[in-house]
C-alpha cells in the first residue's frame, strides 16, 4: 500500500519511519510512504502557501492552488493505481478508532493532507477530500503528528511486523480495553508480586483471568466501549455474568 502525504514539514517524519519495530513496515515497502513538500508547489519567490482569511480573524489559511498543484502531482505520480481515500485531519472529522486503522491497513492506502495554522480553505476540503479524520477533542498545531499516529498504526497490523499473535491481543481489538501486563521479577523488593493465576501454568485459567481484567478495567474506565460491545454482540454471558459481580 502506498500513502502520500502533502507536507509543510517533511522531515518530521524521517525518523519515524526508520525507528522502532514499525520500520519493518516501511522498509519492506508494504507500506510505501511518499513525502510531498507542499511549497515545491508554491509558484511565487516567496514561496506562499498561506494567506490571510476572508472575513477577517486570526491566523492564516492554507491557499487553495498549492494544494491542488500538489494533488495533481501526486495523481499524475500515481498513475494507474487503484484509486484511494484522500484524507484530512479536521476536530469535525470521525474519531480514529481501530476499526477504522483496520479498514486502511487493508486497503490500498490513501494520500493526506497535513492542514497547517488555522486551517485549509474549505474549496479543498469540498473537492477533494473523501474523509476527515479527528484524533480527539483536542487541538495541535497541524496535521503531521496525527499523519504519524496513523502510520504507525496502520503499519503494525501488517504482516510479519509484529509476531502474529500480538495486535490480535491489543486493546480495542475485540472492543474493548487490554488488561495489565506484568513481567519479572516474580517478587519485586517491597512484595509486590505477579497475580498467581498468572503463575498457574493452566491456559484455561490464565486465559479467564485476563478476559475478566479486561473486562473490569473497560467497566471501570470506558463503560461506553462495554455498551457499544453489547450492541455489537460481543459479550457473552460469561461476560456478562462477571459484569454484573462487579456492581459497576
Amino acid at each position: 500500500m502506498r500513502f502520500d502525504v502533502i507536507t509543510l514539514f517533511p522531515e518530521l517524519f524521517g525518523p519515524h519511519l526508520v525507528h522502532g519495530i514499525t520500520r519493518r513496515a516501511f522498509a519492506s515497502g508494504q507500506v510505501d510512504v511518499r513525502l510531498w513538500p507542499l511549497r515545491d508547489h508554491a509558484t511565487d519567490n516567496y514561496r506562499r502557501v498561506d494567506d490571510r482569511p476572508y472575513g477577517g480573524g486570526p491566523g492564516m489559511v492554507m491557499l487553495v492552488e498549492p494544494l491542488e498543484r500538489a494533488l495533481q502531482a501526486v495523481w499524475a505520480d500515481r498513475g494507474e493505481q487503484p484509486a484511494v481515500p484522500v484524507l484530512h485531519f479536521s476536530p469535525a472529522g470521525r474519531r480514529l478508532d481501530q476499526a477504522l486503522v483496520a479498514s486502511l491497513a487493508e486497503g490500498p492506502g490513501a494520500v493526506v493532507i497535513c492542514g497547517r495554522y488555522e486551517g485549509v480553505d474549505q474549496r479543498v476540503i469540498d473537492r477533494h477530500v473523501t474523509m476527515e479524520i479527528s484524533l480527539g477533542d483536542f487541538v495541535l498545531s497541524g496535521g503531521e503528528l496525527p499523519a504519524l499516529v496513523l502510520l504507525d498504526a496502520v503499519a503494525r497490523l501488517q504482516e510479519g511486523v509484529l509476531h502474529a499473535p500480538s495486535h490480535q491481543q491489543d486493546s480495542f481489538s475485540d472492543g474493548l480495553l487490554e488488561g495489565p501486563a506484568y513481567s519479572r521479577p516474580e517478587v519485586l523488593p517491597d512484595g509486590r508480586s505477579v497475580p498467581q493465576p498468572l503463575l498457574s501454568g493452566h491456559h484455561g485459567e490464565i486465559a479467564r483471568w485476563k478476559r475478566e481484567r479486561s473486562l473490569e478495567w473497560t467497566a471501570r474506565r470506558r463503560p461506553d466501549l462495554i455498551e457499544a460491545a453489547r450492541l455489537a454482540g460481543q459479550l457473552s454471558l460469561a461476560d456478562e455474568r462477571y459484569l454484573a459481580s462487579l456492581g459497576l
